[in-house]
Formats: C-alpha cells, structure tokens, sequence
C-alpha cells in the first residue's frame, strides 16, 4: 500500500473519530439541554403552582370575612382572584407536559369552579337587601354553609395542590439527576473520544515517523557509503514510494560499483600502460643521446659548428621529452599513493622544503603563524616544493626574494608564495595549470610543464582552491586553500 493511501486511511479514521465524536456530542448536549428545559420549567410549574394556590387561599379567607363580618371591604382579594386566577392556570396549563399533571389541574379547575359558583349564591344573596332575600340566605347558609361545602370543596382543592407539587418536586428531582448524568456521560464521552483521538493520533504519527525516518534514515546512510565508495544495497520490501526510492538507490549503487569497477580497471590498464609506454619511450630516446654521444666521439675533428649546435639541439629535445614522460607519470600518480593522514608541522616542512631547493643567494621570509594540519604529508609537500621551485626557477633578480605567508580561516588555512620574479601576463592566468604548457621556449627542458598541473590536481583532491596574481616584470603570487582536518577524495 502507498504511503499516500496510508496517510489518506490515517487522516480518514481520525476525521471519523472526530465526526463521531461531535455528533455524539451533539446529542448529549441536546439531552442536556432537554433536561435542562424540563427542570426550568419544572421549576415554574412549583411557583406557578404557589402563586395560583395562595391566590385561592386569599380568595376564600376574603370570602370567609365577608360572611362573617358582612363588610365588602373584605371581599377585595376574592374579586381580584376572579381576575388573576384564571391567568395564572392559563399559564399553568401552557406549562404542563405530563398528562397526570394536566389531569390534576383540570380537577383543582373544576373543583375551583364549583367553589367560586358556591361562594358567588352566598355572596350575591348576602348583599341583596330584598326581603325574600334573607330567606334564601338562611336556605343557603343552612344547606350549603354548615353542611360545609365550601370547606370540602377547599379541602380536595389543597389535597390535590398537594399531590401535584409533590408530583412535580418528585417530577423535577428526577429531571435534575438526569441532567446531572447527562453531564457526567458527556463529559466521560468527550474525554473518552479526546484521548482515543490523541492515541489514535499518536499511534499514527509514531507508525508513519518510525517507518518513513527509518527508511530514510537507512537511504541517507546508503548514500553516504556510496559517496566513500562504499556501494551496498538496503532491503525495503514494501510497496509505496519510498520502495520505489530505495530501489533506484540500490540500483544507483549497483551501477556505480559497475562503473567503479569497471574505471578501476580501466585505470589500472591505463596505469600500465602508461608506464610500459614510457619505458619503451624512454629506450630509444637514450639510444639517439647514445648515438649523438657516440658520434660527437667518433668525429669530433670532422664536425663542424652547425652540426654540432644541430646534434647539442637533437639530444635537448630528447632530454626534454624524457623530462615530459617523466612528468607525465609524477601527474598520473597524483592521489593514488597514500600513506595515510598525519599532523604536519608546515613551518618545518617549508623550511625542509627551502634547505632542499631554494639557492642561498635566495631571501626567504615567513610570515604569519604556520599552522598544524591534520592531512596526507606527502602531498602538501608537493604542492610547496613545486611553487617554491617555480619561485626559484622563474626569477632572474638581482636580489632574488620569495615570501611565504599563512592566514587562518573558517575551515580552511591560506598560504601565498610570493616571488618577485619574471611574472605572468594575465592571459595565461588560467593555462599555466594546463598540463605541459608552459610559458618557457620549447628548448628550455628545465620546464616541462607539468608542475603546476600536478599542483592544481592535489588542491582540487582536497576541495581547495588556487590562484595566481601576477604583473609582467614586478613578480608572481600563488595563493591556495587547504582544509584544517581533511582527508583527499578516494581516487584509484
């Protein structure tokens, strides 16, 4: 399976946590607050309920006081109970969702009724001041009054507000632990589903940061010890992208050993080749210095000056194309003969170097504080005997000097030898580095034009720089970079 696919199935299994998670919150929240509408409006039923219940109570203590005193002052809160009473059960019933509820409302309704018909024949015949009138109060107060109807009828009304409120506290203690549960499952839920969505979350990234680091961390390692030459093969058997990535690496490896292999050999061949070359090259070459000796001996008398000057000319060129095949294989062995690396002392080196080669009529100064370098000894070396040699060799003051000085940088260590011999005009710049150009005429064999470019071959095996500032007549400076602690590029 891809690593896309993977990742689409990851991200596809935690977005259908989280769908799941909101719609299960969705729905606690609206249980929540469902029960959370029942409670309130539980609680206006009970103060509902106490309102529409003091308001009868104060009804019939009005009506009460109005039978016994005959005062209609006392009548006030049963008038205004005929006008607030019905609003408030109007209101009571709006509120009501049980039907046991609704069912005890609409018996305190009809019984209030009755009761205020009841206290309406008293009160409406107490106040009539017709003669017959008295008659049928007495009837009344006889029949209905001690018989004690009202109080009946007042004593059911306050039996059933009793079993209603009792209903509805019951009713509303039940709704309030159902919100508090409610509560408490979605808490638990959303906790449940947060910490399967973190674990799910980590158990994806952990999987897909554990297999895609790994891997590459593995590529990354098979593409250091290819650079070493190292060529191996990582094994990678799954199928997806980074697959496709290891195998074109394996296959990258494997084609590089085959090259590498195959430009071994070719270069010892070449190796071979160029030293049977040379040899063969360099018999016949002494074998025409041998004759020329051989003839200048045998007829020295009978020479002439032009044939002499042609046979000095004819044993010139050969001892520079021997000087030229040996340079070329001093070129060819630049890089291959290693003795490993090891601290140099420079200062010391250079003043090896200078005891070695450099003339005593010749003035050298150092300056700057020759550094310790961690690097093959051997091949720096070269690089200073050959610039010191040039300095030497390409100077024809009268007060011939050369200046060798050293300046640290980041990473790497500067040196300049600066002489103030013949110099270079800036057109050459570049092709002095070239192997057998040389500024010098064809006849001068003491230079074959390899030195430079086995100097620049070195500094480029070391990821170092070198160039020249010159001015025709006033004197050269070469300045090149070495690294502090580096081995050369691995060459066969």
């Amino acid at each position: 399976m891809s690593i896309r696919a993977q990742l689409l199935i990851g991200f596809s299994v935690l977005t259908l946590v989280f769908l799941i998670d909101f719609i299960v919150n969705k729905r606690l929240s609206a249980n929540i607050e469902k029960n959370t509408t029942y409670l309130n409006n539980s609680e206006a039923v009970i103060r509902n309920s106490n309102m529409l219940h003091k308001n009868i109570i104060e009804m019939q203590s009005g009506f009460r006081g109005f039978l016994l005193t005959g005062q209609e002052v006392f009548l006030s809160p049963f008038y205004e109970g005929l006008q607030t009473v019905p609003l408030i059960i109007a209101q009571q019933q709006a509120l009501q969702s049980t039907l046991p509820q609704r069912q005890r409302l609409d018996s305190i309704v009809t019984i209030h009724l009755k009761w205020v018909k009841y206290a309406n024949s008293l009160i409406s015949t107490k106040l009539d001041t017709l003669p017959e009138a008295n008659a049928k109060y007495i009837e009344l107060f006889e029949t209905k009054l001690r018989m004690e109807v009202g109080k009946k009828l007042n004593d059911k009304i306050k039996e059933i507000f009793k079993t209603f409120d009792n209903y509805e506290y019951q009713l509303r203690q039940e709704r309030k632990i159902a919100l508090q549960k409610s509560v408490v499952t979605t808490n638990t839920i959303t906790l449940t589903v947060t910490i399967l969505s973190i674990l799910l979350a980590l158990l994806f990234g952990t999987y897909f940061i554990n297999m895609i680091t790994r891997r590459i961390s593995n590529m990354v390692s098979l593409a250091e010890e290819i650079s070493t030459g190292d060529f191996k093969e990582i094994s990678d058997h799954k199928n997806d992208e980074l697959n496709r990535l290891s195998f074109a690496l394996n296959k990258m490896s494997m084609t590089l050993k085959k090259t590498f292999n195959e430009l071994t050999k070719k270069n010892k061949e070449l190796d071979q080749f160029a030293y049977v070359v040379s040899h063969d090259l360099k018999t016949p070459l002494r074998g025409i210095n041998n004759i020329v000796l051989w003839m200048e001996e045998d007829l020295e008398v009978e020479i002439s000056p032009e044939i002499k000057k042609n046979l000095n000319l004819i044993i010139s060129r050969t001892a520079r194309l021997e000087n030229m095949i040996n340079g070329l294989l001093e070129y060819a062995k630049v890089g291959k003969v290693q003795k490993g690396a090891e601290t140099v002392d420079v200062l010391k080196l250079v003043r090896e170097v200078i005891d070695l080669i450099v003339p005593k009529e010749f003035t050298v100064q150092i300056d700057g504080v020759m550094p310790f370098i961690t690097t093959e000894k051997l091949h720096i070396e070269q690089v200073f005997s050959n610039l010191i040699a040039n300095a030497v060799k390409y100077n024809q003051s009268e007060h011939p000097k050369i200046v060798i000085k050293s300046r640290d940088l980041k990473d790497y260590y500067e040196f300049t030898v600066k002489d103030n011999g013949i110099g270079i005009q800036k057109e050459y710049f570049e092709k002095i580095f070239v192997i057998f150009h040389t500024l010098q005429e064809k006849d001068a064999f003491e230079s074959t034009g390899v030195g430079l470019a086995i100097v620049k071959k070195i500094i480029d095996d070391y990821k170092g720089t070198i160039k020249v500032e010159s001015e025709v007549g006033k004197g050269s400076s070469f300045i090149f970079t070495w690294p502090k602690n580096m081995k050369p590029t691995k060459s066969e």
